[in-house]
């Protein structure tokens, strides 16, 4: 497929709390967009407050699609969401809108801006994955580290040794598939979309600080609250969902293991942890035109910029 043939998209992207949820909704209502959320964890329902889902006075009638759409005890995949923002995107651009997608989940941005193989699509093997969790939980990481690096360097030069959702799962590939999971990327999907890509970035010190306000803010719109009713309609703490940053923290105070401040200080170590690792996600990709948001004073001029170097992008397109 050519480019000139491809579904021209826009992408707002960046770490957590730098404010892409507020300035998609201010570009959809300049370009006549409809907002697809690339976040993991919005995708829940029940999960609104931990995962800063947007309300719906702050959606100020723009179409948003991706959240709500699963419960909270079922896992969601990228390839899940690779389905259903192509969906997405056909329904939005059928009805002669742009869909613009937004959020801080790299790896769901990547399946639709990069060639990408779902390796997440071979079948999970509740065994193997079982006996990989509890070696990373008994010994910790290193030593299956350096197996993936013997098995795979190139996708264990992009993962930390301590991130063991990401290295468990790519040794289960390998035991199940036979495969390096490099080996499965290589056989990739084809890219269907013309993105133009936004980045918002600041400070380092300065995105701690909002993450620590947001943190804050979650607190006082009751996020133990929701992370308890969660629990006490079933949820299980072992859920995909109950992983995501707040939920695991808050989780681990309410069953009594660590103190209320602990939890939240864990947690804000834990988002700034996060947010630094989605900075280095994003800053492999050179089309990311990026605003940093010191510079704006105010969130109109912020907003004024974004839009006119779009409208000068889809002129060039």
């Amino acid at each position: 497929m050519t480019d000139s043939a491809k579904q021209q998209i826009i992408v707002i992207l960046g770490p957590t709390a730098c404010g892409k949820t507020a300035l998609s909704v201010a570009v959809a209502q300049r370009f006549n967009c409809e907002i697809i959320s690339a976040d993991s964890m919005q995708v829940y329902q029940g999960m609104d407050i931990g995962s800063a889902k947007i309300k719906p006075a702050e959606q100020k009638g723009i179409p948003h699609h991706l959240l709500d759409i699963m419960p909270p005890n079922e896992a969601f995949s990228v390839a899940d969401f690779h389905r259903l923002a192509d969906q997405a995107i056909a329904d939005i651009s059928s009805r002669g809108k742009l869909p613009l997608i937004c959020g801080g989940t790299g790896l769901y941005i990547n399946s639709l801006v990069a060639p990408y193989n779902f390796s997440s699509s071979i079948d999970s093997d509740p065994q193997i994955r079982e006996k990989l969790r509890l070696e990373f939980e008994k010994n910790g990481g290193e030593d299956m580290y350096q197996r993936l690096q013997q098995i795979d360097p190139h996708y264990a030069s992009k993962i930390h040794p301590h991130d063991s959702r990401r290295l468990i799962r790519a040794l289960e590939i390998y035991d199940v598939s036979g495969k390096a999971p490099s080996e499965l990327q290589q056989e990739n999907q084809p890219v269907k979309y013309r993105p133009i890509m936004i980045g918002l970035i600041a400070d380092r010190a300065k995105i701690y600080r909002l993450i620590e306000q947001r943190i804050e803010l979650m607190l006082d719109e009751g996020l133990v609250e929701e992370v308890k009713k969660l629990l006490d309609v079933g949820v299980s703490r072992d859920a995909v969902s109950m992983q995501g940053l707040g939920y695991k923290q808050i989780a681990a105070y309410l069953a009594g293991e660590i103190t209320l401040d602990e939890a939240v200080d864990i947690l804000k170590r834990d988002t700034r942890r996060f947010a630094k690792r989605q900075i280095t996600w994003f800053k492999r990709d050179p089309r990311i035109c990026w605003f940093n948001i010191d510079q704006y004073l105010e969130e109109g001029e912020l907003v004024n910029a974004v839009s006119f170097r779009i409208a000068q992008m889809l002129e060039e397109a």
